[in-house]
C-alpha cells in the first residue's frame, strides 16, 4: 500500500487555510497545519474533529517572518512523516489605505509577511519537494495581477509573489517540482473581516482621498456581498494539489477569471483603469 502523501500548509487558523487543511485531510493527505500562534488553533481543531480527520492533521507553529521557525516547521514535518510532498503558502495579511494614509512602515510589514514569508517557506521546502517530485502551491490573489485602489501595499506584495513564482516555475520544473499560484477574487472570510476595525481611522486620516475612499468602501462592500466562501476557494486549491498536471495560474471564481483575462490582455493598462476607476465615484 502506498503511504499517504504529506502536505504542509501555512496560515491555517481561519479562512481559506483552515478549509484547505480540512479538505486535504479528507482527500487522504497527511496534513501539517501551521499557524503563527498555536493558541489560536481552537477553531481549526473543532473543524478537524467535526470532519473526522483528527488522525490526519498535525498542528504546528510556523511564523513566516521568522526563518528559524520556518526551517524547524518544515524539517519537523518531513521528519514526522518521512517525506514532504507538497507545501501550500497561504499565510498572509491585508492592508487597506493609500500610501499617504498608511506610510512606509505598513508597506514593509505587508511585504515581510506576504512576500518574504513566501520566499522563506519556499527556500526551506524546495529540497524536500525536489526529493519527492512534489509541488509548491501559493494562494496569491486577484490583487497579484490587478492593481486595486487603496490596496497598494497588499497588491505590491502579491505582484511580487507572482513575479517570483512565475520566474521560479520553469526552474523548479527542471528538477521535478511543480509550481502553481491560486488567485481568489472576493472571499467571505475572517481575513477580510479583520480589516474592518481599521476603517474608521483610515477615513479620519484620508485627507484629500476621503470621498474616493468612502466610495471604494461602498463598492467593495457590494462585491463581498457576492463573495465565494472559504470552502469554495479551498476546493480549487485542492484541485491543484491533486491534479496530475496543474496549471501555473488558477483562479477560484468566474469573477476572478474575467478580471484576470482583462488584465492579461491589457497591453496599455487602459482596460484595468477603466474597470477600477469607477470604484472611486
Amino acid at each position: 500500500m502506498t503511504a499517504p502523501r504529506t502536505v504542509l500548509i501555512t496560515g491555517t487558523s481561519s479562512g481559506i487555510g483552515l478549509a484547505v487543511a480540512v479538505q486535504a485531510a479528507q482527500a487522504g493527505w497527511n496534513v501539517v497545519a501551521t499557524l503563527r500562534d498555536p493558541g489560536r488553533a481552537d477553531v481549526l481543531r473543532t473543524a478537524v474533529e467535526a470532519a473526522g480527520v483528527t488522525d490526519r492533521v498535525r498542528i504546528s507553529r510556523l511564523d513566516v517572518t521568522d526563518p528559524a521557525s520556518v526551517k524547524k516547521a518544515v524539517t519537523d514535518a518531513a521528519a514526522a512523516y518521512g517525506h514532504l510532498d507538497a507545501v501550500i503558502n497561504n499565510a498572509g495579511v491585508g492592508q487597506l489605505g493609500t500610501v499617504e494614509q498608511i506610510g512606509i512602515a505598513a508597506f514593509r510589514s505587508v511585504l515581510e509577511t506576504n512576500f518574504f514569508g513566501v520566499v522563506q517557506v519556499t527556500l526551506a521546502a524546495l529540497p524536500h519537494l525536489r526529493a519527492r517530485g512534489g509541488r509548491l502551491i501559493t494562494v496569491s490573489s486577484l490583487g497579484g495581477i490587478v492593481g486595486q485602489p487603496f490596496n497598494e501595499a497588499y497588491c505590491a506584495a502579491k505582484f511580487a509573489v507572482e513575479g517570483f513564482l512565475e520566474s521560479l516555475a520553469p526552474v523548479a520544473a527542471s528538477t521535478g517540482v511543480q509550481v502553481s499560484v491560486v488567485e481568489p477574487g472576493p472571499v467571505a472570510s475572517e481575513f477580510v473581516a479583520s480589516l474592518g476595525p481599521s476603517v474608521p481611522g483610515l477615513i479620519e486620516n484620508a485627507g484629500p482621498y476621503e470621498a474616493a475612499f468612502k466610495a471604494y468602501l461602498d463598492t467593495t462592500a457590494g462585491l463581498f456581498d457576492q463573495a465565494q466562501s472559504s470552502a469554495e476557494a479551498a476546493a480549487v486549491v485542492i484541485d491543484v494539489l491533486t491534479s496530475d498536471k496543474p496549471a501555473f495560474r488558477v483562479q477560484t471564481s468566474e469573477f476572478a477569471r474575467e478580471l484576470a483575462g482583462i488584465k492579461l490582455s491589457d497591453v496599455d493598462g487602459s482596460a484595468v483603469q477603466a474597470f477600477t476607476t469607477p470604484w472611486l465615484t
